[in-house]
């Protein structure tokens, strides 16, 4: 009977966190020798370098990322009777932010090459009680925002970008002829 062989890890952070480890244990210690867990000045920090780091204007730290889709939903008035048409493959924080405002998530297919939302059935399931779309990137692949932003233009809908498994934001695309 031979041994069986070790399994292959699912996930190996240790590459990635041995060259942070000082850094990251700097800044824990910071934080609760402040005892400011919550806001204070690593907070602002943050915002800040995320702010530079994406090339906008403002970014608010949240304590998730549902919480940030929610946030986002809640400016532009995303509420029941409404509609968010957003893709079947995705996380369930998706599809559950715009169900926690009472509105209904519009579920539509991937782009089967890519797992990302398909632009153009994004397009087809729009209707007068849309409020946002909501692509979501996946796997490191952005969807094709391009054509995205095409569908909002012409239809007059923003877009709620999730991106937790991007860079950890959220981003609200506005129409150019709508504002908030």
């Amino acid at each position: 009977m031979s041994a069986s062989p070790s399994p292959v890890p699912l996930l190996d952070l240790q590459a990635q966190y041995r060259p942070l480890r000082d850094d990251l244990l700097a800044a824990v210690t910071r934080v609760c020798d402040s005892q400011r867990c919550i806001l204070g000045d690593e907070v602002v920090a943050l915002e800040r370098e995320l702010a530079d780091y994406l090339g906008v204007a403002h970014a608010v730290g949240v304590s998730s990322g549902t919480d940030a889709l929610i946030a986002a939903l809640m400016a532009l008035g995303v509420g029941p009777g409404d509609e968010v048409v957003t893709p079947t493959f995705s996380f369930f924080a998706s599809a559950g932010a715009v169900s926690r405002l009472g509105a209904t998530p519009v579920f539509v297919d991937i782009d089967p090459l890519t797992f990302n939302v398909d632009p153009e059935a994004v397009a087809r399931a729009i209707t007068p009680r849309t409020k946002a779309l909501m692509p979501v990137h996946l796997y490191g692949q952005a969807a094709d925002m391009a054509a995205l932003v095409a569908v909002s233009e012409q239809h007059g809908v923003p877009i709620v970008e999730d991106a937790a498994q991007a860079v950890s934001y959220t981003h609200l695309t506005l129409p150019t002829n709508r504002e908030v």
